[in-house]
């Protein structure tokens, strides 16, 4: 009931499904304690409000927005308790009383401070919010951008401002409860003084120096950076705040860039949660100011989603167009008709070319080129995985990862094995004998969409953590009591320096942060040591053969690649990733196709264990994880490796590299095929051939403009 009640009220948990409750009882109990009336439960009445709110916003409960759209936002709560202390105030005969007519001119004037500082707050606020936000972009130097106000002052500032009536209240209390009026003018006054306080520490912060420049400034300033840096490689990314990953996928490919790269976002939500990088990023939420940026010396554009915003990008025709997707999959998504629109598609190997083929959408065979998929060299193959065990392979566990993906945004069985057979996956795996220990990592949009995924992804993770408290409760399975806490404690120091690098670089606002926002790359390199120090912590933190049930972003996706045996999972880009490793793999047939059809529509299910919703052939896929030689697949794999992801050498982001530059001379070849038929085309008649007109302008590849 409730979690139900947690659910429809959409609160983070029972507390804050408690706190809620609290404080619209609470309401009630003073109007009760007024008419009565009766201080002490007036005042207790009024704690529980006050703390119950404060609880609220401080945790950022979706149900203090809810509560200002029926009409019982932050201000009239307030405004209710105080007009319930002023009838308290007439049940207890002290309408004569100066203090009675004080209370009500202080509330006034209390109320009367809350319009200028909403101003000013919205006014500092709307002031520092740039047209771009930058990282790893020098402005300093070109415009100057002052500090953020303290957070104290802007953070959650209404509720702070309306709080400040609490020393009234309580005056006013006391001296309703021992009729001495000196407490509520001492109160009163003290409120009143608090609030002129907080008005006028916000009002240097619209004014003089501490003002932050305006939008040509601040654009004006943006350009003269791009034309001394010279960007010639653009990494362009829209989409929601979720889809941060499909960005933060290829910052690492962007930083090994032969040349100068850049990153172009046009969502601030997604610069929030992008990861860290030394590759220059340049947030432009208007497509007007993105249309009129000085990008002349981009020559090639790389896109790793199909938006609708590309086309703020796409019309520039100085630069050469190419998408690269987010994955590499079977889905529909990968052969989207939107990809005509671009000069080129890459793809990893031999069969996204061949996809584009059978799908015919209209891509041409000559504008698709293999680059491999640099962002899967972190991942270990199977030799790797076991020279790296040493002896200690022989008494380990296998571990199975089940990495399903999400439900997709129709109905279509085929999308998830959540609904029909994660449970029937879980059960065997668990169950196995001889026993392997189970990974179970889903995508981060499960259950975002469907309330059945998000039922099925809990039923999913209670028997995997069921399961994790019977093996550890089992006798048999010794642990190295010493080796774990050494983990423990190993976590807990690289976290620590995690935190002290990273969390040095955090500034007030997002105006700072593009200030400050320049990394530091031995910190980076440092950041990026203790990374992997803490994934090795991780895996050794608890036993080879305890089941887990990993969400978040840490630890990566490929980490659990790494110490895995096998893997089951659906068609997404996960299957062709996880090729990489050469590890047997199986894949659900949820859509119930049938194997032979199955395989005939998804390339990547080729050296894979089909499984039926029943995941009955689990035992298929297990043999062969405990007898290599029984693994009847293994040559399929090394095939199908070849095929999806293309050749082990050369290396995949020289073949990334090797095909920026080749796009970039036809760029290049382009631009100056438009340049010599712009200046014949100037010529008056009679002139010698290519000599160039007094009036010729030069284009020189400069950004389209308007």
């Amino acid at each position: 009931m409730i979690s139900t009640a947690i659910r429809v009220a959409r609160v983070g948990s029972a507390a804050e499904l408690a706190a809620a409750a609290l404080m619209m009882l609470g309401f009630p109990c003073l109007m009760l304690a007024a008419l009565l009336p009766s201080v002490g439960a007036f005042a207790a009445a009024a704690a529980v409000t006050y703390l119950a709110d404060h609880y609220l916003h401080r945790r950022g409960s979706y149900l203090v927005n809810r509560l200002s759209k029926v009409r019982a936002g932050v201000s009239i709560r307030f405004l209710i308790r105080q007009l319930l202390l002023v009838l308290l105030l007439a049940r207890l005969d002290l309408t004569d009383s100066m203090v009675f007519n004080a209370a009500i001119a202080c509330f006034l004037a209390f109320y009367g401070f809350q319009a200028p500082h909403s101003a000013l707050v919205t006014l500092i606020v709307q002031r520092r919010k740039l047209p771009v936000a930058t990282r790893n972009v020098d402005l300093e130097p070109r415009v100057r951008i002052p500090a953020a106000p303290p957070r104290r002052l802007l953070s959650r500032a209404a509720e702070k401002m309306l709080h400040l009536d609490l020393v009234a209240v309580v005056g006013l209390l006391i001296s309703g409860a021992t009729d001495d009026n000196v407490y509520g003018f001492v109160g009163i006054g003290v409120t009143l003084l608090l609030a002129l306080v907080y008005v006028a520490a916000l009002v240097p912060f619209v004014r003089g120096r501490r003002v932050p420049p305006n939008a040509e400034q601040v654009l004006a300033a943006v350009d003269d950076w791009l034309r001394t840096y010279r960007p010639e490689t653009v990494l362009y990314f829209s989409g929601s705040k979720d889809s941060a990953y499909q960005v933060n996928m290829w910052l690492e490919t962007m930083e090994q860039l032969d040349t100068r790269p850049l990153i172009i976002l046009r969502e601030r939500a997604i610069l929030d949660r992008m990861a860290p990088t030394t590759v220059p990023v340049i947030c432009v939420p208007g497509g007007v100011h993105l249309m009129n940026m000085d990008l002349s010396t981009v020559r090639v554009a790389l896109y790793a989603a199909n938006v609708g915003k590309n086309i703020h990008l796409l019309r520039v025709p100085t630069m050469k167009h190419v998408f690269i997707g987010h994955g590499d999959s079977d889905k529909l998504a990968s052969v989207n008709p939107f990809s005509k629109a671009y000069d080129e598609v890459w793809t990893a190997g031999r069969a996204g070319r061949d996809r584009y083929a059978i799908a015919d959408v209209g891509v041409r065979d000559e504008d698709i080129a293999e680059v491999g998929r640099p962002q899967l060299a972190p991942i270990r193959t199977a030799q790797d995985t076991q020279d790296a065990q040493g002896a200690a392979a022989a008494d380990r566990c296998p571990t199975i990862l089940y990495a399903p993906t999400w439900e997709g945004w129709d109905d279509n069985p085929g999308n998830t094995s959540i609904l029909l057979a994660g449970e029937n996956i879980v059960r065997r795996l668990v169950q196995a004998d001889p026993p392997v220990r189970v990974l179970y990592k889903p995508h981060p949009f499960t259950g975002t969409r469907s309330a059945q995924a998000k039922a099925a992804h809990g039923r999913i993770v209670a028997l995997v953590e069921k399961a994790a408290a019977e093996r550890a409760a089992d006798p048999r399975r010794g642990t190295d009591a010493a080796a774990r806490s050494a983990a423990v404690a190993e976590l807990a120091r690289v976290e620590a320096r995690i935190e002290q690098l990273t969390g040095a670089t955090e500034s007030g606002d997002e105006a700072e942060a593009t200030r400050d926002g320049v990394v530091d790359t031995a910190a980076h390199a440092e950041v990026a040591r203790l990374r992997a120090e803490w994934n090795d912590a991780y895996w050794r933190s608890f036993g080879s053969w305890e089941h887990r049930v990993i969400t978040g972003a840490e630890p990566r996706l490929y980490d659990c690649f790494n110490v895995s045996d096998a893997m089951v999972s659906d068609i997404s880009s996960v299957v062709s990733d996880y090729i990489a490793s050469g590890k047997p793999y199986a894949v659900t047939d949820s859509a119930e196709l049938g194997v032979e059809e199955f395989k005939r529509q998804n390339t990547a299910v080729r050296a894979a264990v089909i499984l039926s919703n029943s995941a009955a052939e689990l035992d298929e896929l297990l043999t062969g994880v405990f007898d290599p030689s029984a693994d009847t697949l293994a040559g399929d794999r090394r095939e199908l490796k070849r095929y999806l992801l293309g050749p082990d050498e050369p290396a995949s982001i020289d073949q990334f590299n090797g095909a920026v530059r080749d796009l970039a001379k036809k760029s290049r070849a382009r631009n100056q095929g438009q340049e010599a038929g712009a200046a014949a085309a100037a010529e008056p008649a009679g002139a010698v051939p290519g000599q160039r007109s007094a009036t010729a302008g030069e284009t020189g590849g400069a950004a389209v403009k308007g």
